[in-house]
């Protein structure tokens, strides 16, 4: 199988939350991050469709790692694995 991937992929363990006027807010955790994007675990909650824009926070422990959320593509849904790519 071809690799498409254009960004390296690090393993990641980020409290993630997204959100969207039509379902609020949504917890998952990262479970690999890289330039591009994330694949974010869902657990408890319906995947938002693919193609959907949300706004993302990731957080740590102590706090957040970004301040203001950044806008995020859903680009692949596989039961409750998301696939997120950073939107420009």
């Amino acid at each position: 199988m071809e690799e498409r991937r254009r960004y390296e992929r690090k393993a990641s363990a980020f409290r993630v939350e997204i959100t969207h006027p039509s379902f609020g807010t949504i917890v998952g955790f990262t479970m690999d991050i890289s330039d591009g994007g994330a694949q974010v675990s869902i657990e408890n909650h319906p995947t938002p469709p693919v193609g959907t824009v949300v706004n993302v926070v990731f957080k740590k422990i102590i706090g957040p790692v970004n301040a203001e959320p950044v806008p995020m593509k859903v680009m692949h849904s596989h039961r409750n694995i998301i696939g997120l790519m950073f939107v420009k």
